[in-house]
Protein backbone atom coordinates (compact mmCIF):
# COMPACT_ATOMS: atom_id res chain seq x y z
CA UNK A 1 0.00 0.00 0.00
CA UNK A 2 1.26 3.60 -0.82
CA UNK A 3 1.59 5.72 1.96
CA UNK A 4 0.24 9.43 2.04
CA UNK A 5 1.82 12.99 1.33
CA UNK A 6 0.31 15.18 4.58
CA UNK A 7 -0.05 19.01 3.85
CA UNK A 8 0.96 20.39 7.43
CA UNK A 9 -0.16 24.33 7.71
CA UNK A 10 2.42 25.54 10.55
CA UNK A 11 2.39 29.24 12.29
CA UNK A 12 3.07 32.16 10.83
CA UNK A 13 4.62 33.40 14.19
CA UNK A 14 3.31 32.23 17.30
CA UNK A 15 4.07 28.30 17.83
CA UNK A 16 0.66 27.97 19.90
CA UNK A 17 -1.28 28.29 16.54
CA UNK A 18 0.10 24.88 15.73
CA UNK A 19 -3.24 22.88 16.42
CA UNK A 20 -3.31 19.71 18.15
CA UNK A 21 -3.71 17.50 14.99
CA UNK A 22 -0.68 19.41 12.92
CA UNK A 23 1.36 18.43 15.92
CA UNK A 24 0.34 15.05 16.04
CA UNK A 25 1.01 14.73 12.23
CA UNK A 26 4.76 15.90 12.38
CA UNK A 27 5.10 13.58 15.24
CA UNK A 28 3.72 10.42 13.69
CA UNK A 29 5.77 11.23 9.87
CA UNK A 30 8.40 8.89 8.64
CA UNK A 31 9.94 12.19 7.00
CA UNK A 32 8.99 15.96 6.66
CA UNK A 33 9.90 17.42 3.65
CA UNK A 34 10.53 21.24 4.64
CA UNK A 35 12.51 24.77 2.84
CA UNK A 36 14.65 25.16 5.54
CA UNK A 37 16.31 22.03 7.94
CA UNK A 38 17.52 24.65 10.38
CA UNK A 39 13.73 26.72 10.70
CA UNK A 40 11.69 23.60 10.83
CA UNK A 41 14.70 21.80 12.81
CA UNK A 42 14.21 24.49 15.91
CA UNK A 43 10.31 24.50 15.75
CA UNK A 44 10.31 20.50 16.67
CA UNK A 45 12.96 21.04 18.91
CA UNK A 46 10.45 23.34 21.00
CA UNK A 47 7.94 20.50 20.33
CA UNK A 48 9.75 18.16 21.94
CA UNK A 49 9.80 16.08 18.42
CA UNK A 50 12.87 14.40 16.42
CA UNK A 51 11.07 13.53 12.57
CA UNK A 52 13.59 13.41 10.13
CA UNK A 53 13.64 16.03 7.77
CA UNK A 54 14.54 16.41 4.26
CA UNK A 55 15.09 20.09 2.38
CA UNK A 56 12.85 21.27 0.05
CA UNK A 57 12.54 24.20 -1.18
CA UNK A 58 12.17 26.23 -4.84
CA UNK A 59 15.68 25.30 -5.56
CA UNK A 60 15.70 21.46 -5.44
CA UNK A 61 11.81 20.75 -6.00
CA UNK A 62 11.72 19.00 -8.89
CA UNK A 63 15.16 17.34 -8.16
CA UNK A 64 13.64 16.03 -5.10
CA UNK A 65 10.27 14.96 -6.72
CA UNK A 66 10.95 11.72 -7.32
CA UNK A 67 13.02 10.45 -3.89
CA UNK A 68 9.84 11.68 -2.04
CA UNK A 69 7.63 9.55 -4.74
CA UNK A 70 9.69 6.71 -3.84
CA UNK A 71 9.27 6.98 -0.18
CA UNK A 72 5.09 7.06 -0.84
CA UNK A 73 5.33 4.33 -2.79
CA UNK A 74 7.37 1.84 -0.16
CA UNK A 75 4.62 3.36 1.81
CA UNK A 76 6.23 5.74 4.15
CA UNK A 77 3.97 8.86 5.51
CA UNK A 78 5.83 12.15 4.58
CA UNK A 79 4.81 15.60 6.17
CA UNK A 80 4.70 18.55 4.07
CA UNK A 81 6.08 22.06 5.63
CA UNK A 82 7.29 25.56 4.65
CA UNK A 83 8.84 28.15 7.06
CA UNK A 84 5.52 29.75 8.12
CA UNK A 85 2.12 29.66 7.31
CA UNK A 86 0.45 26.84 4.17
CA UNK A 87 2.94 25.01 1.55
CA UNK A 88 2.11 26.07 -1.88
CA UNK A 89 0.94 29.41 -0.84
CA UNK A 90 4.02 31.27 -2.40
CA UNK A 91 6.26 28.66 -0.87
CA UNK A 92 7.46 25.23 -2.75
CA UNK A 93 4.96 22.24 -2.90
CA UNK A 94 3.06 22.28 -5.83
CA UNK A 95 5.12 20.24 -7.78
CA UNK A 96 5.41 17.22 -5.19
CA UNK A 97 1.45 17.55 -4.65
CA UNK A 98 0.93 17.27 -8.46
CA UNK A 99 3.10 14.61 -8.82
CA UNK A 100 1.95 12.70 -5.69
CA UNK A 101 -1.65 12.89 -6.78
CA UNK A 102 -0.57 11.91 -10.67
CA UNK A 103 0.27 8.53 -8.96
CA UNK A 104 -2.96 8.30 -6.83
CA UNK A 105 -0.99 8.30 -3.45
CA UNK A 106 -2.93 10.02 -0.90
CA UNK A 107 -2.69 13.41 -0.20
CA UNK A 108 -4.20 15.14 2.73
CA UNK A 109 -4.04 18.74 4.38
CA UNK A 110 -3.86 19.56 7.65
CA UNK A 111 -5.11 23.59 7.62
CA UNK A 112 -4.21 26.08 10.01
CA UNK A 113 -1.91 29.35 9.31
CA UNK A 114 -1.95 31.10 6.68
CA UNK A 115 -0.87 35.09 6.79
CA UNK A 116 -2.80 35.68 3.88
CA UNK A 117 -6.26 35.00 5.67
CA UNK A 118 -4.74 36.98 8.73
CA UNK A 119 -4.35 40.02 6.92
CA UNK A 120 -7.77 39.68 5.17
CA UNK A 121 -9.72 39.55 8.17
CA UNK A 122 -7.91 42.40 10.14
CA UNK A 123 -7.54 44.77 6.92
CA UNK A 124 -10.93 45.84 7.48
CA UNK A 125 -10.88 45.67 3.67
CA UNK A 126 -13.75 44.04 1.45
CA UNK A 127 -12.60 40.46 1.65
CA UNK A 128 -14.09 38.94 -0.89
CA UNK A 129 -13.77 38.32 -3.80
CA UNK A 130 -9.86 38.43 -3.19
CA UNK A 131 -6.96 37.76 -5.28
CA UNK A 132 -3.75 36.35 -4.47
CA UNK A 133 -0.59 37.77 -6.20
CA UNK A 134 1.98 35.86 -4.16
CA UNK A 135 5.34 38.02 -4.40
CA UNK A 136 5.78 41.12 -6.79
CA UNK A 137 8.80 40.61 -9.29
CA UNK A 138 11.78 42.37 -7.48
CA UNK A 139 12.96 44.75 -10.75
CA UNK A 140 10.91 47.88 -10.82
CA UNK A 141 9.79 47.48 -14.81
CA UNK A 142 8.37 43.75 -14.41
CA UNK A 143 6.87 45.08 -11.00
CA UNK A 144 5.20 47.84 -12.51
CA UNK A 145 3.79 45.90 -15.26
CA UNK A 146 2.71 42.92 -12.76
CA UNK A 147 0.59 45.50 -10.82
CA UNK A 148 -0.90 46.74 -14.41
CA UNK A 149 -2.06 43.44 -15.13
CA UNK A 150 -4.79 43.84 -12.21
CA UNK A 151 -5.64 47.71 -12.26
CA UNK A 152 -9.28 46.99 -14.01
CA UNK A 153 -9.72 43.80 -11.53
CA UNK A 154 -12.37 44.89 -9.25
CA UNK A 155 -11.46 42.37 -6.56
CA UNK A 156 -9.35 43.05 -3.38
CA UNK A 157 -5.56 42.24 -3.92
CA UNK A 158 -3.53 40.74 -1.59
CA UNK A 159 0.45 39.82 -1.80
CA UNK A 160 3.73 39.28 -0.16
CA UNK A 161 7.02 41.78 -0.13
CA UNK A 162 10.09 41.69 1.71
CA UNK A 163 11.23 44.62 4.11
CA UNK A 164 13.62 45.97 1.51
CA UNK A 165 11.29 46.59 -1.25
CA UNK A 166 8.09 47.31 0.41
CA UNK A 167 8.23 50.81 -0.31
CA UNK A 168 9.30 50.44 -3.88
CA UNK A 169 6.47 48.12 -4.52
CA UNK A 170 3.69 50.08 -2.55
CA UNK A 171 5.07 53.10 -4.74
CA UNK A 172 4.53 51.02 -8.10
CA UNK A 173 1.13 49.65 -6.84
CA UNK A 174 -0.19 53.27 -6.43
CA UNK A 175 0.47 54.18 -9.69
CA UNK A 176 -1.00 51.59 -11.43
CA UNK A 177 -3.64 51.08 -8.91
CA UNK A 178 -4.84 54.29 -7.72
CA UNK A 179 -5.27 55.79 -4.14
CA UNK A 180 -7.23 52.66 -2.84
CA UNK A 181 -7.70 51.49 0.64
CA UNK A 182 -5.23 49.91 2.18
CA UNK A 183 -4.10 47.76 5.17
CA UNK A 184 -0.58 46.08 5.27
CA UNK A 185 0.20 43.79 8.16
CA UNK A 186 3.68 43.49 9.47
CA UNK A 187 4.99 40.30 11.61
CA UNK A 188 1.54 38.95 11.82
CA UNK A 189 1.03 37.09 15.05
CA UNK A 190 4.43 37.73 15.96
CA UNK A 191 5.36 39.61 19.30
CA UNK A 192 5.74 42.81 17.00
CA UNK A 193 2.59 42.92 14.89
CA UNK A 194 1.42 45.83 13.37
CA UNK A 195 -1.05 46.52 10.90
CA UNK A 196 -1.47 49.88 9.10
CA UNK A 197 -4.87 51.00 7.95
CA UNK A 198 -5.40 54.07 5.41
CA UNK A 199 -5.52 54.91 1.81
CA UNK A 200 -2.16 53.21 -0.11
CA UNK A 201 -0.52 56.60 -0.30
CA UNK A 202 -0.90 57.21 3.76
CA UNK A 203 0.71 53.76 3.98
CA UNK A 204 3.59 54.33 1.50
CA UNK A 205 4.57 57.57 3.08
CA UNK A 206 4.44 56.27 6.52
CA UNK A 207 6.84 53.28 5.68
CA UNK A 208 9.24 55.55 3.58
CA UNK A 209 9.46 57.56 6.62
CA UNK A 210 10.72 54.78 8.66
CA UNK A 211 14.54 54.81 9.22
CA UNK A 212 14.34 51.03 8.76
CA UNK A 213 12.31 48.01 8.31
CA UNK A 214 12.14 44.42 9.14
CA UNK A 215 10.09 41.73 9.51
CA UNK A 216 7.25 40.02 6.97
CA UNK A 217 4.91 42.14 5.03
CA UNK A 218 1.55 41.41 3.95
CA UNK A 219 -0.25 43.98 1.74
CA UNK A 220 -4.48 44.11 1.19
CA UNK A 221 -5.44 46.87 -1.49
CA UNK A 222 -9.03 46.75 -1.49
CA UNK A 223 -11.60 46.91 -5.05
CA UNK A 224 -11.80 50.28 -7.22
CA UNK A 225 -14.98 50.58 -6.62
CA UNK A 226 -14.32 50.69 -2.88
CA UNK A 227 -11.87 53.44 -2.92
CA UNK A 228 -14.60 55.60 -4.76
CA UNK A 229 -16.51 55.49 -1.06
Amino acid sequence: MPGKLIVVATPIGNLDDLSPRARGALSEADLIACEDTRHTGRMLSRLGLKTRLLSLHEHNERQRVPQLLKKLEEGLQVALVSDAGTPLLSDPGFVLVRATAAKAIPVEHIPGASAILTALVVSAVPPHPFTFLGFPPPRKTKRQKFFARFADLTHTLVFFESPHRIVVSLEDALESLGDRPTAVGRELTKLHEEVLRGHLSEIHSELANRPSLKGEFTVVIGPPDDSKG
